[in-house]
């Protein structure tokens, strides 16, 4: 499947995956582009063959962000654009998110990590959050979701002064899950999406709903959980995964969900 030049989109084996097509422009990203990511996402929110996205760039590099000639000129950042719709359907689904980065992510190709589930960076990936230096303010929700992950000052750090990291700094703040071997962030984003995708789809989703609700009460979230975990247990995938090891069998993949 091939959405278009600049985004191309394979589906396999349960794995929808998006590859950020311009490397002469460092994968930058355009109406377009925000378009088809998030029609593939909605996509997978409801087809049960989907059940996985993982997101990488083409070139060396994940993206350099918003394409300036086409923001410029077309200011695309209203409540009903393809940018803010993007944005929110990334924040909002359930569907799980790996990403593989390499080389330059800028903007919103950093921001937009912190509501994916997984990350896989190359050691020479570059990060960078310039809307100050742009005499802008940050977007996709990342003057919150990067105070939850790195804690207040080091937000601010990266918020106010505007400078690059490395891999390693994006790590140790908890924007990436791992730095790989050099050129393996991609071989291992597809092994945790492959992971990802022999699970039951209806309990991946429900786990990372429940990961995502806002802060509440502890005994709240404790029966939210005990109502979700009674109503699946009644389902044939976990008797099927409880059936498999207690008769000592192979699991049926067709019974999980």
């Amino acid at each position: 499947m091939n959405t278009s030049s600049a985004t191309l989109i394979s589906l396999n084996r349960g794995i929808g995956t998006i590859t950020l097509n311009r490397p002469d422009k460092k994968n930058a990203l355009t109406r377009e582009m925000y378009a088809a990511i998030s029609d593939l996402i909605r996509q997978a929110d409801t087809d049960p063959e989907l059940r996985v996205i993982v997101i990488t760039g083409a070139g060396g590099d994940f993206t350099a962000g918003n394409d300036l000639n086409d923001f410029l000129n077309n200011p695309d950042t209203g409540s009903e654009s393809a940018t803010a719709d993007f944005l929110l359907t990334l924040a909002e689904t359930t569907v799980p998110i790996v990403a593989a980065v390499d080389g330059l992510a800028i903007g919103v190709g950093t921001t937009l990590l912190a509501h994916c589930d997984f990350v896989y960076a190359d050691p020479a990936a570059m990060f960078s959050l310039p809307f100050i230096n742009l005499a802008l303010v940050p977007e996709a929700g990342s003057s919150q979701t990067l105070v939850q992950m790195a804690g207040y000052h080091k937000a601010a750090e990266l918020l106010m002064l505007g400078e690059a990291f490395d891999a390693a700094s994006a790590e140790a703040m908890g924007l990436v899950n791992k730095v790989c071997a050099p050129g393996e962030a991609l071989t291992q984003a597809m092994a945790t999406a492959e992971r990802l995708a022999a699970k039951s789809r209806t309990a991946l989703r429900h786990t990372k709903a429940l990961m995502k609700r806002p802060g509440e009460p502890i005994g709240d979230r404790i029966y939210a959980e005990l109502n979700i975990f009674s109503r699946l247990l009644k389902t044939e995938a976990p008797r099927e995964i409880m059936g498999a090891f207690v008769e000592k069998r192979d699991i049926d993949p067709d019974k999980i969900d």
